[in-house]
């Protein structure tokens, strides 16, 4: 192999490295026996929701994961691997790839990378489980506008008697 090649490939290797530490979230599925509109789809997904995804070899892979200091998850680069990386969501890829998977039985979840640490199969669903962020941030909304919501139906409630009274 010539020198100016295993340059290209120590770029890539470097390129990919750096996706994996600095995602948030990464999802490695095995997407053979997906359409090419299948794949189209699902790229269009993931890619509405800020989610990148790329087609890599293994070996790079395993590599870059090496160089990522990311032990473990060199065994889940087996036949053909797809990585969904995102910088921002930690819930998206998960979520969006579970979803797809329902209605297309060939796409399958290998592991993944939560926060910088691996994550097996079970903890890529769970995952896929949780709301997403605006879901959270609601969620988290709701639970602090509940005192005062309560404080306002007491007040409420003291007025109406008052009025009563009166």
């Amino acid at each position: 192999m010539s020198e100016v090649a295993i340059a290209k490939k120590a770029a890539i290797v470097d390129e990919v490295s750096e996706k994996f530490s600095a995602a948030a979230s990464a999802v490695i599925v095995d997407y053979r026996g997906l359409t090419v509109d299948q794949v189209t789809r699902l790229r269009k997904q993931l890619r509405d929701a800020n989610v990148e995804m790329k087609v890599i070899k293994n070996s790079i892979l395993s590599r870059a994961a090496e160089k990522a200091g990311l032990e473990g998850l060199g065994e889940v680069f087996t036949g053909p691997t797809a990585v969904a990386f995102s910088n921002e969501d930690v819930v998206a890829p998960a979520k969006i790839i579970d979803e797809f998977s329902k209605e297309a039985d060939a796409l399958e979840i290998k592991g993944g990378i939560i926060e910088g640490k691996v994550a097996s199969i079970e903890e890529i669903t769970a995952l896929a489980k949780l709301p997403n962020r605006d879901g959270l941030l609601s969620m988290l909304l709701s639970v602090l506008q509940a005192p005062v919501r309560n404080v306002a139906y007491a007040v409420k409630a003291v007025a109406e008697k008052e009025e009563e009274v009166a």
